[in-house]
């Protein structure tokens, strides 16, 4: 049987892009998106695509604190990708982007047909910023929504119309964090903008504040079973990337002054 070539470092960053989008568990060669992948890139398996998926694990911090290990040869393809993606993130993340949509036949654009509302009567440098910002914005959503099962963090809601990936140290604040996934929550649209606003915050022992602005507004019908009931309780975590707690005591800090 011949062997299958060697991995190129389009087809890596095209396997790293679904991993960033894939909870491990479903990281297999009779998932949807792996077999998806494979035909996509048209030489591999989902058997090989899936072994690439494991791979990412290996080099992942979280899974490599869990054991998670791949195959050595696969490790050290991979780990090039990883490193790359940790010094350079939003770099990467555009570029895998661009790629996908490439081997789709397609343009970026075509392929986020959501950003294109704000595209409008934008050209030249201005116009490929905003791209690329969007774009990112679009794939740490997806990360987020991964890590929470689809539910809100706060309220349990599940219906992916109405989620947020809302960043605890703000996209503008922090280049460097702005797709890591332990600076997002998952949140409806509404507690996403209550947490925007300050109205609502969460402390460092993932514990659910209101603000002196919100409590005067006790007496209102909403206001006990939007917010009064979760009041010190702590929010649903993720089994991995929870809130990293240096990005929570940023925000308290602002929340309390």
């Amino acid at each position: 049987m011949a062997k299958s070539p060697n991995w190129t470092r389009e087809e890596l960053i095209l396997a790293f892009n679904l991993y960033l989008k894939l909870p491990f568990g479903q990281m297999h060669k009779g998932n949807r998106q792996v077999i998806e992948l494979a035909h996509l890139l048209g030489r591999r398996t989902p058997d090989s695509v899936a072994m690439r998926l494991t791979n990412f694990a290996s080099v992942d911090p979280y899974h490599q604190q869990r054991g998670v290990k791949g195959m050595s040869g696969g490790y050290n393809q991979v780990k090039p990708i990883w490193d790359e993606f940790i010094h350079n993130q939003e770099e990467l993340v555009f570029e895998s982007e661009r790629i996908l949509a490439h081997f789709r036949g397609k343009t970026i654009e075509e392929t986020h047909p959501e950003i294109t509302f704000d595209l409008k009567g934008l050209k030249g440098e201005t116009k490929t910023r905003l791209v690329k910002t969007r774009v990112n914005q679009s794939v740490f959503r997806q990360m987020i929504l991964k890590t929470y099962q689809s539910r809100c963090a706060i309220s349990g809601i599940d219906l992916p119309e109405l989620l947020v990936a809302g960043h605890i140290v703000p996209w503008a604040d922090d280049e460097r964090n702005r797709l890591n996934p332990e600076n997002g929550i998952c949140l409806s649209s509404l507690y996403d903008r209550a947490y925007e606003k300050e109205l609502i915050c969460i402390d460092t022992d993932y514990k659910l504040l209101l603000s002196r602005q919100l409590k005067e507004h006790t007496s209102k019908n909403y206001y006990g079973d939007i917010f009064g009931r979760y009041e010190g309780k702590e929010i649903t975590l993720p089994r991995q990337y929870r809130p990293h707690k240096d990005f929570l005591q940023v925000r308290l800090e602002r929340f309390i002054r």
